[in-house]
């Protein structure tokens, strides 16, 4: 039996199969890895919008602004984001005068290649959230 020639295909096929997975692996923990900076980007970025504002109606005009800027950068998929904000150590309004905010923001991230049949895409999909904290000026809201 002539064996000559064959390793050379052996290693390429070895190779292919091994090397697929493994190029699908870097794409994938890629955009996961972006759209987790994107969530604790947006999470720090709003927080800080939250607590330098004037008043109430000016943090939200302009935390919604800088919320969009920064899902439109990372391409974080809108449909799936939830912000919250708490007064963890307050009770009653938040954000008010001299209070620490918790803003989270959470999104979550399809894997790509995935077809959206069968809710596949959802099945596949995995949950990063991002966390920031934030003092607010004693004089918010008085201006």
């Amino acid at each position: 039996m002539d064996d000559e020639g064959s390793a050379a295909l052996e290693f390429i096929a070895v190779g292919v199969i091994l090397l697929v997975p493994l190029v699908y692996l870097i794409i994938v923990l890629g955009s996961i890895q972006e759209q987790t900076l994107g969530v604790e980007a947006a999470a720090r970025h709003t927080a800080r919008v939250v607590a330098l504002a004037p008043d109430a109606e000016t943090a939200a005009a302009r935390s919604d602004r800088v919320l969009a800027s920064v899902v439109e950068e990372y391409g974080i998929d809108e449909g799936t984001l939830e912000v919250s904000m708490e007064c963890p150590r307050e009770g009653g309004e938040c954000p008010r005068a001299g209070s620490t905010i918790v803003l989270t923001i959470t999104a979550r991230v399809s894997l790509p290649l995935v077809p959206a049949v069968f809710g596949l895409q959802d099945a596949t999909s995995i949950t990063v959230q991002g966390s920031a904290v934030q003092k607010v000026s004693r004089t918010w809201g008085m201006g």
